[in-house]
């Protein structure tokens, strides 16, 4: 890597060190006054959101899922229950300094104790497929070895507990919280790791069976690399951009092993990664904003898409890090063909859009939730699911995560108005309707998130549920948009 594309990455990483998608220093002023407007959630801009103009006639097709979806270190806590190891996350969020208030995972939403209830607000909901993760240092508590049957036992009880109440598991293998004892050897800069989580997930292939009918193998790569690695504000909490791209790569190898893995077993369930994708736009007419935006674009969605879908990193991106970068060097013959083994769906995760300046920085266009990083632009969703189907082909797609973060709080009434998030969701299902009727083959779509939950960095500051968690209770209350999303699910549409 050049010591140019070096200082380059480091730039934007300083650019955006509290946010998932970067904003520049002087974007308030670039943008407009408009722009640094925060969403409220308690009373949508626009007024009643179910007073949707033409409601009622967005009908989804017959087959379309619904669905709700949560992370294991966000929700279960039993952090040193049942022989679950250590993973990067315990040892992040109990590190001073590291989260908000020093929230940590240790209890979160207690789902490990609770997940029959939640079983059962989900049938209440009415959805049609649940998406989770399983903790890898549940299954292996060094990531290696022999599975850990108690924890291998958790999870076949969730998995029949959905199918006991009408609900379709779509589970993830890998979201975020790699076993500690794998960093402590390189983590996911030691190729190695890559052949560790093909045997993890073998593991968890031959212990769920063919109980569940899709499973996605690794979440956001990109978060991993870029909150990780270049910012440093996620686990392991790095600034390295050389390291970056090589975990990146071996992400990336570590989903096309795991594909392997599943077909090596007979089994006839689907599979496929999960991207988080940022539609990128010029700031302005420019043809250097258009350039670098052409770039800005490749590390942040064509380096994985093209990777898995067409066999071959985008030759700009390369070329920017350089001959000399740990990414380039570690690529070895074969593993191109390894990320691009054919996948059955791809799943698509989309909250913010990008607007790029012509020096490759980045400025707010839209007003932002209470996650500053999230620009409140529904037409990205149409964006980028076209974009998904039009570059790369009919690819079946799934939305699985979607959401807002809101100031929720309980009323005196008990109930919860979270008005703002519903005009949000009313607004993303829209545009994805459209890019259904656009030609995307879109098959479900699940909501961020089912429960409040540890929202990393933030901790427990973020409320992104459906579902109200009194974390001193760890009292369930359905908010306002999941009574709302329960009609959304029983008439098909808006």
């Amino acid at each position: 890597m050049s010591i140019l594309t070096r200082r380059r990455l480091l730039h934007r990483a300083a650019l955006s060190a509290t946010a998932s998608a970067g904003l520049s220093p002087v974007a308030a002023a670039v943008a407009g006054a408009a722009a640094a407007v925060t969403v409220g959630c308690d009373t949508p801009p626009d007024g009643d959101p179910t007073a949707t103009p033409g409601a009622g006639t967005l009908r989804f097709p017959r087959d379309f899922g619904w669905g709700a979806a949560t992370s294991a270190y966000q929700i279960e806590g039993a952090a040193k229950e049942d022989g679950r190891g250590e993973s990067i996350w315990d040892t992040f969020s109990r590190t001073p300094g590291r989260t908000r208030n020093g929230d940590t995972g240790d209890v979160a939403a207690d789902h490990y104790h609770r997940w029959s209830e939640d079983l059962d607000l989900m049938r209440d909901l009415g959805l049609h497929s649940y998406r989770f993760s399983v903790s890898w240092p549940r299954i292996q508590a060094d990531g290696t070895g022999r599975p850990n049957q108690r924890g291998l036992d958790f999870y076949r009880r969730l998995v029949d507990g959905l199918h006991e109440r009408g609900v379709a598991p779509m589970v993830t293998l890998f979201h975020w919280d790699l076993p500690q004892s794998l960093q402590d050897a390189g983590g996911w800069e030691n190729r190695d790791t890559a052949y560790r989580f093909a045997d993890y997930a073998d593991a968890v292939f031959r212990g769920l069976g063919d109980q569940v009918p899709v499973w996605l193998t690794v979440n956001e790569p990109k978060t991993v690399v870029q909150n990780g690695y270049l910012w440093g504000h996620h686990a392991p909490g790095r600034q390295d951009p050389d390291a970056a791209y090589l975990v990146a790569h071996h992400l990336q190898l570590a989903h096309g092993l795991a594909v392997r893995a599943l077909r090596a077993t007979g089994s006839t369930a689907r599979i496929g990664p999960a991207f988080n994708l940022h539609p990128c736009y010029p700031a302005d007419d420019t043809p250097a904003a258009a350039a670098a935006t052409r770039l800005y674009d490749g590390y942040e969605n064509r380096l994985y898409l093209d990777s898995v879908l067409t066999g071959a990193y985008p030759a700009d991106v390369l070329a920017d890090l350089g001959e000399d970068s740990r990414l380039v060097r570690g690529i070895a013959d074969g593993d191109l063909e390894i990320i691009s083994s054919p996948v059955d769906l791809l799943a698509v995760q989309y909250y913010t859009p990008i607007y790029v300046t012509a020096d490759g920085g980045t400025v707010r266009r839209w007003a932002t939730s209470e996650a500053e990083w999230q620009q409140i632009y529904p037409e990205g969703m149409y964006d980028i699911l076209t974009r998904v189907t039009r570059d790369y082909g009919p690819v079946p797609i799934t939305v699985t995560e979607n959401g807002l973060p809101c100031p929720d709080v309980v009323g005196a009434d008990g109930t919860v108005d979270d008005a703002g998030r519903i005009a949000f969701l009313r607004d993303h299902f829209a545009a994805a309707h459209r890019a259904i009727a656009a030609g995307v083959p879109l098959e479900s779509y699940h909501v961020w998130s089912l429960l409040d939950n540890f929202e990393w960095a933030e901790g427990y500051d973020q409320r992104w549920g459906l579902v109200y968690v009194d974390y001193a209770t760890q009292r369930r209350i359905p908010k306002r948009s999941a009574h709302w999303y329960r009609q959304v699910i029983s008439d098909n549409g808006l």
